[in-house]
C-alpha cells in the first residue's frame, strides 16, 4: 500500500474555488478504528461552513472536508473485530472523506445495505444519522403525530420525510419552488408547501398546529415555528441558514408546553455517535431496500470537481444528495 494518497483539501478560507487537490500521507487506523479505501464521498453543508472558516473539526479530527464516505475496509487498528479487511461499508466520518482514504471509528460504520450500490451507501450516513438522532431520538417523534421539515428537498429533508412516513407519521415540508415541492409529494410528503408563494404558519395552524418540527432555518422561522406548533409540541434545531438568534415570545411557550431543544452532531462523542448507528442497524437498515426508503441523488462530481459540488451546493438547486466519486465502484 502506497505512503501517500489523493486529497481535497482547504487551501485557505474561501469560496468553493479553495478547495485543492493535494497529496497527503496515509492514515493509519489507530485501536478501535478501520482505515476504508474511499468509493464515494457525500458533500454536506458543514464541509462548505468547514471551508468557509466557519467550522473548525473537533479536536483530533482530520482538517480534510468530508463527513461521510463509502467504500471497502483495507485495514483494521487494534481492537477491532467487528469488521475485516474486505467489507463493504459506509461510514460517518470526523473529517477527511475527501480523500482516497479516511480512518473512522469501527463503530460508526455501518452495513452497504443490501441491493444498494456504493454511490447510494455513500449518501446514507451524515442524513440517517441526523435524522435518526434528532427527529426519532430526541424528537421523540411516533405514529400519527404530525411532522414538519424545512427544506424537504435537502439532503436531511428527503430523508426525513421518508423515515417519518415509514414509521407512520403524517408529514408536511416547506420547499421553494413547485418541481421541489412535487419531489416532496412523491417521498410520501402529506402536503408540501412552497414558503414563496403561501405562509407556511397558516397552512400548519390550519392543520391543527405540528407535534413537532425539524429546523434548519432558524432567523425568523423561530417565531413562527413556535406559532404554528400544537399543545405539547417540540422543535428541533440542526442548523440555521438564516441565523441563530430571534426574538421569542416565551409566554407562547409556556402557554402551550412546548419543547424547545436542538443539537449538532460532529462535536459528540464517539460513544454518543455509536448508540445512533446501532439504532440505525437494527431499527433502519432493515427497511431500506424493503419499504422503498433511500437517498435522493443530485449529482455526483468526478473528484477533482469538488470546487464544482460545492457551488452546486451553495445554490440551492440540487434537490438531494450531493456526490464526490473517488475511486468509484
Amino acid at each position: 500500500m502506497s505512503e501517500t494518497m489523493r486529497a481535497i483539501e482547504i487551501s485557505k478560507p474561501g469560496g468553493p474555488e479553495v478547495l485543492t487537490p493535494c497529496t497527503r500521507p496515509m492514515p493509519q487506523p489507530r485501536a478501535g478504528e478501520v482505515l476504508i479505501r474511499v468509493a464515494y464521498a457525500g458533500v454536506n453543508r458543514p464541509d462548505a461552513l468547514q471551508r468557509a472558516g466557519a467550522y473548525d473539526p473537533p479536536p483530533g479530527a482530520s482538517d480534510l472536508p468530508g463527513l461521510e464516505a463509502s467504500g471497502t475496509i483495507a485495514a483494521v487498528g487494534p481492537g477491532v473485530t467487528d469488521w475485516k479487511e474486505g467489507d463493504r461499508v459506509c461510514a460517518l466520518l470526523p473529517g477527511g472523506g475527501y480523500a482516497e482514504y479516511v480512518t473512522t471509528p469501527a463503530a460508526h460504520c455501518l452495513p452497504v445495505p443490501e441491493g444498494f450500490s456504493m454511490l447510494q451507501a455513500a449518501a446514507l450516513p451524515e442524513t440517517f444519522y441526523t435524522v435518526w438522532s434528532n427527529v426519532f431520538m430526541r424528537g421523540g417523534l411516533k405514529a400519527g403525530e404530525k411532522f414538519l421539515v424545512h427544506g424537504g428537498s435537502s439532503g436531511i429533508g428527503t430523508v426525513a420525510i421518508q423515515l417519518a412516513k415509514a414509521f407512520g407519521a403524517r408529514v408536511f415540508t416547506t420547499a421553494g419552488s413547485a418541481e421541489k415541492c412535487q419531489a416532496c409529494l412523491d417521498l410520501g410528503a402529506e402536503r408540501a408547501i412552497n414558503y414563496r408563494d403561501e405562509d407556511f404558519v397558516k397552512a400548519l395552524k390550519d392543520e391543527g398546529g405540528m407535534d413537532l418540527i425539524l429546523d434548519m432555518v432558524g432567523g425568523d422561522y423561530i417565531p413562527r415555528n413556535i406559532n404554528a406548533l400544537a399543545l405539547d409540541g417540540r422543535m428541533v434545531h440542526i442548523a440555521f441558514l438564516q441565523g441563530p438568534k430571534a426574538e421569542v415570545n416565551f409566554a407562547l411557550v409556556m402557554v402551550k408546553r412546548l419543547t424547545i431543544t436542538g443539537s449538532t452532531l460532529r462535536p459528540q462523542s464517539d460513544q454518543a455517535k455509536a448508540e445512533i448507528a446501532e439504532q440505525l442497524r437494527t431499527v433502519v437498515w432493515p427497511k431500506l431496500g424493503t419499504s422503498g426508503i433511500a437517498p435522493v441523488m443530485d449529482s455526483t462530481y468526478p473528484f477533482d470537481k469538488a470546487a464544482e459540488a460545492h457551488a452546486r451546493m451553495e445554490s440551492s438547486a440540487h434537490i438531494g444528495k450531493i456526490m464526490l466519486e473517488v475511486a468509484g465502484e
